[in-house]
């Protein structure tokens, strides 16, 4: 971590992807993984990136304010720019009782909306984008989606929205705030804002850096994952200097160890890039796995965050039993992979709390091509529960990390004790899923739908695969 904070320190304070910050990160990287033994190859990629120029949010009447971004108002990635001063609509919100809300969702939300007014939208349900394309296609000149305000496990429903739009740049400006201020504006009458955004899209070029272990089953790959990039905004240490720094020890640990003992599974350790953007490097990467590098790919273990100042040890729910409504997939043996690092921190009188596979980090393209995976994670921007603080400790009411995405994700934003626990635990379940055996993805089926040639289908009944 001392290495990936000289690189932001010496290259303007971040290590986005694309920067000059991230190349002296990445051969931070690539020189340590050839001095234990690897050849680290780059695999380059480019893609599309928000550019945010300049961005503001005032109330012009009834009280004259002027709001802080990054505080108060945000500006949501890939909102199209425009500067328009207009009255306050709130479109089918809910202030009351749970909060429930589908603000936004459906095109008859904006019946009898007035064309040329600022819509005031809220968070729930359907995505941003919709939200933000109904209410242009309803003649907003801009919008501002505030927070539901209602309660949810590991994420904060009250404070700042900060989202994205899609894939390119929207028709209206529009902008994420906080519950209270969208409950304020909602109650202000003859409301008159004035939106702000200057932005663009640019080409990134960057690269993933992989490695893989001298030895082990190439057909039996575990992919050991973690983010090098962090956000424009700080040098990322945490998020993800910690899970990257993790990755790296146990590379460096593992290969003192497989000199005598070889491995059943190879490991291929991946640093990606332009997870802040939108988990581009390893949706890049797995896109580009062919059937047999996909059949070939035992299990995905994802390390982001791990050293929160206000950490919970989560686990991903990879047996759905905590979050059974989530609709993100979950691969057959992401149970398994979730049980080892549940039955670890067990065994080392630890507790461990289970964390939704929300899609928001890098094991999602692996996931979504029914590849187990799982991971750990230490809490980001989500507020710590009164029962998360008795049992972890920390304190209650505020976020896993404060500096989340942040100038502050600093080396003095690391849990230190917690960091120590974490990365034992990743070293113990890639030692674990590089030595094991088993076959985590299904057994008779999964082995005959792997061997089964080009063109050739197959129906499933038991144990038994027929043409």
């Amino acid at each position: 971590m001392e290495g990936l904070q000289d690189a932001a320190d010496a290259n303007e304070g971040n290590r986005a992807a694309g920067t000059s910050g991230y190349e002296a990160s990445a051969q931070y990287i690539e020189g340590e993984l050839r001095r234990a033994g690897y050849e680290p190859v780059r695999q380059a990629f480019s893609y599309d990136q928000f550019e945010l120029i300049s961005e503001g949010l005032a109330q012009i009447s009834p009280v004259p304010t002027t709001y802080t971004a990054g505080t108060e108002f945000t500006t949501m990635s890939y909102s199209g720019p425009g500067d328009v001063t207009a009255a306050v609509t709130a479109v089918d919100i809910n202030l009351t009782g749970d909060r429930a809300s589908t603000s936004g969702c459906e095109a008859a939300d904006f019946t009898g909306f007035a064309a040329g007014d600022i819509a005031l939208i809220q968070r729930g349900t359907c995505d941003f984008g919709l939200k933000v394309s109904n209410a242009a296609a309803a003649g907003a000149t801009g919008v501002v989606i505030f927070n539901q305000g209602n309660d949810a496990p590991n994420d904060d429903r009250t404070g700042l929205v900060n989202g994205t739009l899609g894939t390119e740049l929207s028709a209206i400006p529009a902008v994420g705030v906080t519950f209270a201020l969208g409950e304020a504006l909602a109650g202000t009458e003859d409301a008159v804002l004035r939106i702000t955004v200057e932005s663009a899209v640019q080409t990134i070029n960057s690269f993933n850096i992989l490695a893989d272990t001298r030895t082990g089953a190439a057909d039996r790959t575990v992919v050991v994952g973690a983010h090098l990039d962090s956000v424009p905004e700080g040098p990322g240490i945490n998020d993800n200097g910690s899970g990257s720094a993790a990755v790296l020890e146990t590379a460096v640990q593992l290969a003192k160890t497989t000199k005598k003992n070889p491995l059943q599974n190879r490991v291929r350790f991946a640093f990606w890039s332009g997870e802040e953007d939108g988990l581009q490097g390893s949706n890049y990467y797995v896109s580009q796995l062919d059937k047999a590098g996909l059949a070939g790919t035992l299990a995905n273990l994802n390390f982001d965050m791990l050293g929160s100042p206000n950490l919970v040890r989560f686990v991903y729910d990879g047996d759905g039993s905590a979050f059974p409504e989530s609709t993100a997939p979950r691969p057959t043996g992401s149970d398994e992979i979730e049980g080892v690092f549940e039955e670890y921190f067990a065994g080392q009188d630890l507790a461990s709390a289970p964390t939704e596979f929300s899609g928001r980090s890098d094991y999602s393209a692996f996931i979504s091509n029914d590849i187990p995976a799982g991971g750990l994670f230490s809490g980001a921007e989500g507020l710590k529960t009164e029962e998360e603080a008795a049992v972890f400790g920390g304190t209650a009411g505020e976020a896993y990390d404060p500096c989340y995405h942040q100038e502050c994700d600093d080396l003095g934003n690391i849990n230190r004790r917690g960091l120590d626990q974490m990365s034992d635990a990743v070293a113990h379940a890639v030692l674990t899923f590089a030595r094991t055996e088993a076959d985590l993805r299904g057994g008779a089926d999964v082995q005959a739908r792997r061997l089964a040639p080009a063109g050739v289908e197959l129906e499933f009944r038991g144990d038994e695969a027929l043409k």
